[in-house]
């Protein structure tokens, strides 16, 4: 898929259509049997999967998660009718790279309030994890030269 081809919602958007496209999360809407009815573009840039790809999928075929099947967050959401916030997890994106996320979750009703289906966004926290490795790095790294650095002044003193 060329993710740099842009994909637009046929028509004109509402403004509800227009404050999901210009977000920077990934959105998408799943009915009962858990096809995919709705995908934005930040779902489409994080996945690596056009909007046209996804809609009429399988969610778990997207997506293709740590928490599909036995942990799925909207499975839970829609068992328990209770929003899921900030859950941590791994997508695989069409192009095989593991992306870690946050996902949050809620039940989508229709007008007279009957469950037709889940709503998930998802951040993308690579650059998150990244940054967070690289602290690690520079705190072992750190511990370590601090820690030869007690040991001798501890030698030192123990010679005395």
């Amino acid at each position: 898929m060329n993710v740099h081809k842009k994909t637009k919602t046929p028509g004109p958007l509402t403004p509800t259509e227009a404050i999901l496209e210009s977000i920077s999360d990934g959105v998408f809407t799943v009915d009962r049997e858990w096809r995919i009815t709705s995908f934005n573009r930040a779902a489409e840039k994080i996945t690596k999967t056009s909007r046209s790809e996804a809609i009429g999928r399988f969610c778990s075929e997207v997506f293709r998660s740590s928490m599909c099947e036995i942990e799925c967050a909207l499975r839970r959401t829609l068992k328990n009718r209770k929003a899921i916030i900030g859950q941590s997890g791994y997508i695989i994106d069409a192009e095989g790279t593991r992306i870690p996320v946050s996902v949050s979750t809620a039940v989508l009703r229709d007008g007279q309030g009957q469950i037709i289906g889940g709503a998930e966004t998802f951040r993308d926290l690579s650059e998150v994890e990244a940054l967070r490795q690289e602290l690690e790095g520079r705190f072992h790294i750190g511990d370590m030269s601090s820690r030869r650095g007690t040991h001798r002044s501890t030698n030192v003193g123990i010679l005395s």
